[in-house]
């Protein structure tokens, strides 16, 4: 049973906005820490935003502060990430997470997250 749906990838422009979504079931949204995470190819996973549910505190790695914010919608069980001035830097998978350390920025080192399948960020120069 799939618990988190991720939408919203695409390619995009260096410079341009591209928002992901994250729809997760009910018993993953709850008072639950969600986070977006990243792979590019050859390089390690990286924790971009997390947010608590239970109190909308947020969480961003130092990369994307001032470029990134994450949000929810609580009667949509979803949690956006919306990403602007995107740079080739930020092209990767990007995954969503629940049950995921919120920190910055957000860490998976712990047991028991469910993950999503990934949508494709792609930034040109």
């Amino acid at each position: 049973q799939v618990q988190l749906v991720e939408s919203g990838g695409g390619s995009v422009q260096a410079g341009g906005s591209l928002r992901l979504s994250c729809a997760a079931s009910e018993y993953l949204y709850s008072r639950n820490c969600l986070g977006w995470f990243r792979q590019a190819p050859g390089k390690e996973r990286e924790g971009v935003a997390s947010l608590y549910t239970g109190l909308g505190r947020v969480y961003y790695a130092d990369s994307v502060k001032g470029r990134f914010t994450i949000s929810q919608d609580d009667a949509k069980n979803t949690v956006y990430l919306q990403m602007n001035s995107l740079e080739p830097e930020d092209t990767a998978m990007y995954v969503c997470a629940a049950g995921v350390v919120c920190r910055s920025p957000p860490a998976a080192n712990i047991p028991g997250i469910s993950w999503g399948q990934g949508t494709q960020v792609t930034v040109s120069s």
